[in-house]
């Protein structure tokens, strides 16, 4: 059956069968997943909408901006900074980067001990999937790993891409680094666009970014509450539509779906009980359609009241300041802000083990569960000193690590199930 965007997928020189065969699946998955909860917020149903047309009508929003001379940079790091991106008058969006699609196809160039989400972007390109790699102008990498940095090398081969060196400290040389790195990344950005960022874009551009994570951020005070207003499985996948959706739209629609638990808080309505296990995550991101675990997890009688990862309050819980007098100071604040990032990248990250344990305490969870992608060294390695921490604090942690296949479902189940128990 002709789908309405087949024109357009062809053009971007997409396979249009695997693709056809990807999005059934993912829509099976999706349904399954997310349109099975009961009891769920009417403002959800702008997030089903926009997960229903994240390869189609948003697509087309890209194309019909490129038409009109735009370019969209895709990325995969939260340490992009979309500022300067937008202030010059272009668009950026997040990679597919969540599924095991054309695995077998980056399992021939990369080795098969390569973390899954390494291989995810790999495979979605050279299987010719993922219609935002082909809708880009410039795909921007990042030194976090060794990994991600060895297969930038290989994926340039395919696509457009830029590289921004991410520092392993937080000295004042590792800052002063990553301010020229910023200030790189805008000459670069500004070459490719041809538009200028002057203070007065940059300014305007750090409101519209920072406006979006304070709507996040309120998100994530009014689902710390008890009884718990929302699943964590819709708040992971409205982080996840932050990264596809158009910023000013998304913040617009997540300010409506606040107002409504609102009333929900004010109510004493929950979707699960008061004496439900609450449950945080910690660890490696989560992009779309990587719901396995949260939905594990709540399904076996608990539920997710945060999430310490880039999908998550890494990426929102620090805003720019935007007091600065001229360009140079606004890149300042800009450096200063994302020097914040707690990523595992970096060495030593005491940050990181305070940032997790004070949150835990925060959202008065039950227990932690440590997440990592197979193969991902930095979380795995981290997770032992997160343990540590946790457990200084009398704070139970379960450390999972897993990849995006299905496979061990039932094991991951009968483990997340018994955390459940011995917190309860």
């Amino acid at each position: 059956m002709t789908q309405p965007y087949d024109a357009m997928w062809e053009k971007l020189n997409l396979d249009l069968g695997a693709h056809a065969g990807l999005l059934e699946v993912l829509g099976k998955f999706y349904g399954d997943i997310y349109l099975s909860q009961e009891g769920r917020l009417k403002g959800m149903e702008y997030m089903d909408f926009v997960l229903s047309e994240v390869h189609g009508l948003r697509i087309k929003e890209l194309q019909d901006a490129k038409a009109r001379g735009k370019k969209v940079i895709g990325t995969f790091c939260v340490f992009v900074p979309e500022e300067i991106v937008l202030a010059a008058d272009a668009i950026q969006v997040g990679l597919c980067a969540g599924a095991e699609a054309g695995k077998e196809s980056a399992e021939k160039i990369l080795p098969r001990s390569t973390c899954a989400l390494i291989k995810s972007f790999v495979g979605f390109k050279l299987s010719r999937l993922c219609p935002y790699i082909e809708s880009c102008d410039l795909v921007v990498g990042e030194t976090t790993c060794d990994g991600k940095k060895k297969a930038y090398e290989i994926f340039a081969d395919y696509a457009p891409v830029y590289v921004m060196e991410i520092p392993q400290m937080k000295n004042a040389c590792d800052r002063d680094l990553w301010k020229s790195e910023i200030l790189r990344f805008k000459d670069q950005i500004e070459e490719i666009t041809g538009n200028p960022i002057t203070a007065s874009k940059l300014r305007e551009a750090i409101g519209v970014v920072n406006k979006r994570r304070e709507v996040l951020q309120r998100l994530n005070r009014l689902r710390a509450v008890s009884p718990v207003p929302i699943s964590g499985r819709d708040v992971l996948l409205i982080n996840q539509i932050s990264f596809y959706d158009d910023p000013v739209r998304f913040t617009e629609n997540i300010t409506k779906l606040c107002d409504e638990i609102e009333g929900r808080v004010k109510a004493g309505d929950g979707i699960a009980p008061k004496q439900t296990s609450r449950l945080m995550l910690s660890g490696c991101p989560m992009a779309v359609p990587n719901w396995k675990l949260p939905y594990i997890v709540e399904s076996s009688g608990a539920v997710i009241v945060g999430e310490e990862s880039c999908i998550g309050t890494r990426n929102t819980r620090d805003l720019v300041h935007d007091d600065g007098e001229n360009l140079d100071q606004l890149i300042e604040l800009l450096a200063d802000r994302y020097m914040k990032i707690d990523c595992a990248c970096f060495t030593p990250n005491t940050e990181r083990l305070n940032h997790i344990v004070e949150m835990a305490k925060d959202l008065k969870v039950d227990g932690v569960i440590h997440y990592g992608l197979s193969f991902c060294q930095p979380y795995a390695m981290e997770a032992f000193k997160v343990e540590k921490a946790l457990n200084d604090a009398n704070i139970p942690m379960l450390s999972i690590e897993t990849d995006y296949s299905m496979e061990d479902v039932e094991q991951l189940k009968t483990r997340v199930e018994a955390f459940v128990e011995m917190v309860r």
